[in-house]
């Protein structure tokens, strides 16, 4: 699934940035904490395999809060409070949505249980994910920050953020996979420059939503990891407790930062839809991928016109189609201008690869391929897995005409009689680690 491109909605004196991605029958309004950038966000895979996921059943309306990321306007706390609730309004109206449900983690679940109690009729209900009502402590709230804390808090913010050091704090269970902290300190630069943050972590503090939890009416589900050092587990159990009707899910984490695990999206199915995909259910094979993209594919319908474009990517489909069952591999789906297919044998994928650039040639179409071979998850829905990820960008780098494959791929078709040629080490953007790639010559 391609995620939709970065859209602005006027709202007040701010320009929100949203994007649209799915369609299914229900909608659903996500936001995440105040280290967000609409784009960067998905370019690591998992999240990237989230938002998709959300998006096989529902229309998703995914955006910056106000002063994040890509989105404009004020940090102040009064001005977010009058603003909040407005923007999120301001994005529905523009994606045409009446209704939806919000998923928020972090800061935005303030203003997601903002815009339920105020608008109740435009939230069907609220998924809220590490979330609190305060998040200082007072007498009567346990749970905060207590105020001596309050500018060490600060100060080591200001003076660690884009580092990805905090990363060890709102994510110990991601801080030692390659590349994550390297993404973490891109992420927060990209949200905000560490005078902002600061400032919005002192908003954060002042604010004190408690009074509107008795006025929200909406089925809601909290979602907390039990360790979270951050936002320790109390602030979630009060919202559950306060909040009338809604459900505690606790989840055995110490992550602050969204989960990657696999029930998360399925809690948020079943409150959305009221079904739920049985997640278990989902197979977990070793496959070869393959991607194949028509090279400048925006050009050529651009240059060549409507006809001649449906016309060559028509040939390429049948070529591929083709290819893939010669080759006894299973066309997962058309991507609009390719396609992406698996196989159990790399050296049959590699052969079907080059079957089809020969095949696009002779309609005078050069196409590039990208192949990896790892874990991959097979769900009713679509395929989905770090190694899907991999293969596209890999075939994103490949040259015009070029098959590109990973190490692994090369390595298991040793004695196959294919020949390689090295294209030296890279950095797939969002995939942790450098990867040596190589080139089909034979």
């Amino acid at each position: 699934m391609a995620l939709a491109r970065t859209q602005y909605v006027r709202s007040g004196d701010a320009d929100i940035a949203y994007r649209v991605i799915g369609e299914g029958a229900h909608d659903i309004v996500l936001a995440f904490d105040f280290a967000s950038h609409l784009e960067e966000i998905t370019e690591l895979p998992e999240l990237r395999e989230f938002v998709e996921g959300l998006g096989r059943f529902a229309r998703v309306l995914l955006f910056d809060m106000r002063g994040v990321g890509m989105s404009g306007g004020v940090t102040s706390a009064s001005a977010a409070l009058e603003s909040w609730m407005d923007d999120a309004v301001a994005v529905m109206d523009a994606a045409g949505s009446r209704q939806a449900t919000f998923v928020a983690q972090g800061q935005a679940a303030l203003m997601a249980m903002m815009t339920a109690a105020a608008y109740p009729d435009r939230v069907a209900s609220l998924v809220l994910i590490n979330a609190w009502a305060r998040f200082a402590r007072a007498d009567d709230y346990p749970f905060g920050v207590p105020e001596e804390v309050h500018e060490p808090l600060l100060r080591a913010l200001e003076e660690q953020w884009g580092t990805g050091t905090d990363l060890a704090i709102v994510g110990p269970s991601l801080v030692d996979r390659p590349g994550l902290r390297e993404w973490w300190g891109r992420l927060e630069r990209y949200s905000a420059p560490p005078g902002v943050a600061r400032a919005r972590m002192q908003a954060t503090l002042d604010l004190d939503v408690r009074g509107f939890l008795p006025l929200i009416r909406v089925p809601t589900l909290v979602i907390h990891s039990r360790d979270n050092a951050l936002v320790r587990i109390g602030h979630g159990r009060y919202l559950a407790e306060s909040i009338p009707g809604a459900t505690l899910v606790e989840l055995d984490s110490a992550d602050h930062v969204l989960s990657f695990d696999l029930d998360i999206r399925g809690l948020i199915e079943e409150r959305v839809t009221g079904v739920r995909t049985d997640v278990a259910a989902a197979d977990r094979v070793l496959a070869t991928v393959l991607f194949v993209d028509i090279v400048g594919s925006t050009q050529h319908a651009s240059e060549a016109g409507d006809e001649s474009w449906r016309a060559a990517l028509g040939h390429v489909e049948r070529v591929a189609e083709d290819a893939i069952r010669l080759h006894e591999g299973t066309l997962e789906r058309h991507t609009g201008d390719g396609a992406l297919a698996t196989f159990d044998g790399p050296a049959r994928a590699i052969r079907c690869a080059l079957r089809i650039g020969d095949g696009a040639r002779r309609g005078a179409v050069d196409v590039r391929c990208g192949l990896h071979a790892g874990e991959v998850i097979r769900r009713p829905e679509g395929l989905a897995g770090l190694a899907v990820h991999i293969g596209a960008r890999i075939c994103d780098l490949a040259a015009p005409g070029e098959v590109l494959v990973t190490r692994t791929v090369r390595d298991l078709v040793a004695g196959s009689g294919i020949a390689f040629e090295d294209r030296g080490e890279h950095e797939l953007k969002g995939v942790p680690d450098t990867w040596a790639l190589y080139a089909v010559t034979g």
